[in-house]
């Protein structure tokens, strides 16, 4: 079986997903690909080097963080850089063979350049040029599945390349979403900072147990769980047969998610079966 990970930004400190990682590829029961974040680390570079985040909304309500070349190159210390590595420093430490690479490395993920956004600022709309983002097209599943079937872990990040090549910030869970079904997963993880989808964002305590693809409406929910969402729907209505938001803040985050603590996202067909 084949299982995509994705640690979330919003994860502080990812040790006990890490240690999860290295539990399940040590008893060989499954080939995984991490996918991972790098929001808080970014932010924070981005502060210290005197170039604070900026971060727009469109039209539609979403929420992203303008990517001009000087973000990119903070984008490329943070993500590429520095969280990479100390991730697959992490992993090879705990046994784990872990193989770093970003969307950019051997054309691993393509995709498409906005480089002018619309925006909505106090009212009022405004074009934004030199915009390093943009959406995925394509992920070369071949370079991970020969990595796999090495016995390696890779383990991704973003930035991936546009089509001249150029370095564009795209969703890290989208990515995640991508891979997985390029891989034909089975099984999609997405490790955040709360117990799952929340009915209401405040509290803790009132995580949703199951949800279905079809009924996956992101746009009654606010927030970082919005993109998770459609990137769930999307991975499910592709053939990954489940998608797993879990908290990675836990103690045994991996083993808790497989027991049920968690938000599951399915297929109306296999939610069905199941009931």
């Amino acid at each position: 079986m084949t299982w995509v990970i994705k640690i979330g930004g919003s994860v502080r400190d990812p040790e006990p997903v890490l240690r999860d990682i290295a539990a399940t590829v040590a008893a060989s029961h499954e080939q995984i690909v991490v996918v991972h974040g790098a929001s808080r680390a970014l932010n924070d570079l981005s502060e210290r080097l005197g170039y604070p985040p900026r971060i727009v909304e469109s039209g539609r309500g979403d929420v992203s963080r303008y990517t001009d070349s000087t973000t990119m190159d903070h984008f490329l210390m943070a993500y590429a850089g520095v969280t990479n590595k100390r991730i697959v420093e992490r992993l090879r430490q705990l046994g784990v063979d872990a193989f770093g690479l970003c969307g950019l490395d051997g054309g691993l993920a393509t995709g498409r350049r906005r480089a002018d956004i619309r925006i909505v600022a106090n009212g009022r709309t405004r074009i934004l040029h030199d915009n390093h983002a943009g959406s995925i097209e394509r992920v070369q599943a071949p370079v991970l599945q020969t990595l796999l079937d090495r016995g390696c872990t890779p383990v991704v990040t973003p930035p991936i390349a546009a089509e001249d090549g150029t370095a564009i910030n795209v969703d890290g869970d989208r990515l995640a979403a991508e891979v997985a079904i390029a891989l034909h997963a089975d099984r999609l993880f997405f490790f955040a900072d709360t117990p799952g989808v929340l009915h209401d964002a405040g509290d803790q305590a009132s995580s949703i147990r199951e949800m279905t693809a079809d009924n996956c409406d992101a746009s009654s929910f606010s927030g970082r769980v919005r993109p998770k969402l459609q990137a769930a729907a999307r991975a499910v209505m592709r053939g990954v047969d489940s998608v797993v938001i879990a908290s990675g803040v836990t103690g045994a985050p991996l083993q808790q998610a497989l027991r049920g603590e968690a938000t599951h996202i399915v297929a109306a067909s296999a939610a069905n079966s199941s009931s």
